[in-house]
Parts: structure tokens; C-alpha cells; sequence
């Protein structure tokens, strides 16, 4: 995950916003270079989050997002950011994002055939029946989402999902939080924090060499 640099080598700024302050972690710096990206202040960076949760902000790949303070980070298989509940592990939040040579999710197919797409090719498994409960577009300082709630039910037991995605910076971002269908009902409306909460921005970089 690109959260939290894992070895010695260094990595791009990363900034965390913990209990409304913000904590800046590494800045690239490598001989003759220096590399900065720059993000609104005010939208990213320093803004008020809700009680309870803490903010995720990564710099380096345009994203940020909050989740419940109790929750931990863990590795997602292909995923470059997820925090869990402690105790109740189907509970969870995780960002991916793969490239793409789009500009916006309008650049897609219509939102229904993308996310009938998504549900039942990608996220279900063959023996998991789908069920899509709603589907949602939004736009935020010029950038634009689909939001959509489903369920996939196999033999053993149902989950529940909230699924966002958006396009900047030649990426296609997807970030999912989730929770076991029983438990669906007392958790939504804290996971639609989290999910409400996802935004991209734009990445300027400018290098300078001596």
C-alpha cells in the first residue's frame, strides 16, 4: 500500500490528517531532484472531518478518504490502501486504482452498463447471485462519481457494499467498504461516511534540477 513507506527507500509527501491537525510523512528527495505535488490546502489537506473517523490523504497518487478511528490498517490483495474494523473483518474500507487512458467516468459507458458490468463480472464470483440496490452520481469541485449499494449472497453467507469510482490522473479509482449482510443495517449509515467522504484531486509535480 502507498500509506506508509515500508522501507528505507524514500517516498512521496503523504499527508494524514489525525484529530483535525495534519502530519506530513517523507518528501522525495534524491540527488540533483527534488519533487513536489501540490493539492488544494483547504479541500485535501486541513479540512474539518467528522467525530470518530480519521482522514486518509494520499498525495502521491491523488486521493483521500476518511474511516472509523477504531479501525486499523491492513494489505489488501492489489489494493493500495485499506483500514478494517478490529473485530468484525468483513467491516472494511479499500482503494485500488488501475490506468486508463480516460478522462472522466462520462467517458465510459452509460453508468447502468458500467455498474452492472463491475457487479456481476468483476466483484462476483460464479456461484455469488447479485443484487444491485441503487445507484448514485454525484459531482465534486469538477470532478464527477458513481456511487452504488449491492449485495452478493453465495451458499455460505450475503455481504453487502457501498462502491464508488472516479477518473483523474489517468487513473481509474475504486473504493469499496463493506460489511456482512447481517450486520448491514447497523453499519451503513457509518460506511456511507466513508464512501460519501472519497475524493480525487489533481496531481501537479514540478521537478527541479541542479
Amino acid at each position: 500500500m502507498n500509506s506508509v513507506a515500508q522501507n528505507p527507500e524514500p517516498t512521496p509527501e503523504l499527508v494524514v490528517q489525525v484529530n483535525g491537525g495534519c502530519e506530513k510523512r517523507s518528501l522525495l528527495m534524491t540527488t540533483g531532484m527534488l519533487a513536489l505535488s501540490f493539492i488544494p490546502t483547504s479541500s485535501a489537506l486541513c479540512k474539518e472531518i467528522p467525530e470518530n473517523y480519521m482522514e486518509f490523504v494520499d498525495k502521491q497518487d491523488g486521493y483521500s478518504y476518511v474511516y472509523p478511528s477504531d479501525w486499523k490498517e491492513f494489505d489488501f490483495t492489489a489494493h493500495h490502501s485499506a483500514f478494517k474494523d478490529r473485530y468484525l473483518q468483513l467491516q472494511n474500507v479499500r482503494l485500488s486504482f488501475i490506468p486508463t487512458d480516460k478522462n472522466d467516468i462520462h467517458d465510459l459507458d452509460p453508468m447502468e452498463n458500467v455498474v452492472q458490468d463491475l457487479v456481476n463480472k468483476l466483484y462476483a464470483v460464479p456461484n455469488q447471485a447479485t443484487f444491485i440496490k441503487g445507484i448514485q452520481e454525484r459531482s465534486v469541485d469538477g470532478k464527477n462519481y458513481y456511487t452504488f449499494e449491492y449485495n452478493l449472497t453465495s451458499p455460505n453467507f450475503s455481504v453487502t457494499r457501498f462502491t464508488i469510482i472516479a477518473i483523474a490522473n489517468g487513473k481509474y479509482y475504486t473504493l469499496t467498504v463493506s460489511a456482512n449482510d447481517r450486520k448491514w443495517r447497523r453499519a451503513r449509515n457509518k460506511l456511507k461516511v466513508v464512501v460519501d467522504s472519497f475524493k480525487v484531486f489533481e496531481i501537479y509535480s514540478l521537478l527541479y534540477w541542479n
